[in-house]
């Protein structure tokens, strides 16, 4: 009876070892494919050269004083469309721009209704910065005493563009107007604008 039972265990065993063998050997584990990661997107800078023409728009803030009871102030917004002329280091170009105004003036009828600018422009190329100075003549047009005029005056200000590509730039801009006997009204008008700039650049 021993015997049998020694013969049987040592039966099984064999078995058990024969099985990896008949299972076609050791399994090997199967490695996971690798994946790469996403490359990371690649920013261009501008290429910092500010010649061309752009066209945008702005919108702003106006404050506006006068020799007599006239003043107030309000929002401001309108058009841009210029050239310039990278020459290096400096900057030169002409540009028009339009704004519409919401500015009531005092007494009630009395109201800043648009202004007109026709600029020069000579800044500083600093790479995707411009920094720039500028003159105008302006023109505008308001309601006094219920009657339209309007009158041709002079501006200057200061600015600067940051070239977010190519392509587009933001900008800000402070300006000084003044206008003389506006309309032969005898009152002296004066208005300092700051605007908030967006430009395309083609």
């Amino acid at each position: 009876m021993k015997r049998i039972t020694a013969t049987a265990v040592a039966g099984a065993v064999a078995a058990f070892a024969a099985l990896p063998a008949l299972a076609g050997g050791p399994v090997q584990a199967v490695e996971e494919p690798m994946v790469a990661p996403a490359a990371a997107p690649v920013y261009v800078a501008p290429n910092g050269d500010w010649t061309g023409f752009y066209a945008g728009g702005q919108l702003g803030y106006g404050d506006v004083g006068s020799s007599a009871a006239l003043g107030g102030d309000g929002m401001t917004g309108g058009l841009i469309g210029g050239y310039r002329m990278d020459f290096g280091q400096f900057v030169a170009g002409v540009e028009g721009n339009y704004d519409w105004s919401d500015i009531e003036l005092g007494a009630a009828g009395n109201s800043l209704d648009n202004i007109a600018r026709l600029k020069l422009i000579g800044g500083y190329d600093m790479g995707p910065a411009l920094v720039y100075g500028t003159v105008a003549a302006v023109r505008a047009d308001a309601t006094v005493g219920g009657v339209e005029a309007s009158d041709n005056g002079w501006g200057a200000g200061l600015g600067v563009d940051y070239a977010l590509s190519d392509s587009m730039t933001l900008g800000a801009e402070i300006m000084e107007h003044r206008f003389d006997n506006f309309a032969g009204t005898g009152t002296d008008l004066d208005a300092t604008t700051v605007n908030a700039r967006v430009g395309f650049r083609f």
